[in-house]
């Protein structure tokens, strides 16, 4: 909360510093930004209603009693589609971690549904295209996916 303060604080001087300096940059520059933000409300809109049917079905025990300890290779592909699809806001990803290895699941399994939780967004990738363009998007996903995969291999091969 206080860290959100300050950030605010923070823009509301500089713009003001702005504002200061130049009126019609500082307008031109709120203006610009209003107008993007307003194309990108209905994207955001579909997002989080996404992420509230997200985290009603997605139940740590229902997703713990799919990618278990002895769940295996196939745990992990089930995490990392689960993940690369699933949106689940940046707060609850450490916690459902955590969540998840005390109900029983594996912590490659885990590792791998945290990162593509983190980093992969299918639901998100009509957005980001229109936003950055199709093959950043793509290629930004796939890779995301890839070091996702490699570090839940890691995370096999040093801890269990």
């Amino acid at each position: 909360m206080i860290n959100g303060v300050i950030l605010y604080a923070i823009a509301i001087i500089l713009t003001s510093i702005s504002f200061i300096k130049d009126r019609n940059k500082t307008k031109d520059a709120l203006l610009k930004s209003w107008k993007s933000f307003r194309n990108i409300i209905p994207d955001m809109l579909s997002i989080m209603l996404f992420v509230g049917l997200s985290l009603s079905i997605l139940t740590p025990s229902l997703i713990s009693s799919i990618i278990g300890e002895k769940s295996g290779l196939t745990g992990i592909v089930y995490s990392t589609l689960i993940g690369s699809i699933a949106l689940v806001p940046s707060f609850v990803v450490f916690p459902l971690g955590h969540t998840l290895v005390q109900n029983g699941a594996g912590l490659p399994q885990v590792a791998v549904l945290m990162s593509t939780l983190m980093s992969v967004g299918i639901t998100t990738l009509p957005m980001e295209q229109k936003i950055f363009g199709r093959s950043f998007a793509y290629s930004r996903n796939a890779s995301a996916v890839l070091m996702s995969l490699i570090f839940s291999f890691i995370i096999w091969v040093v801890m269990v």
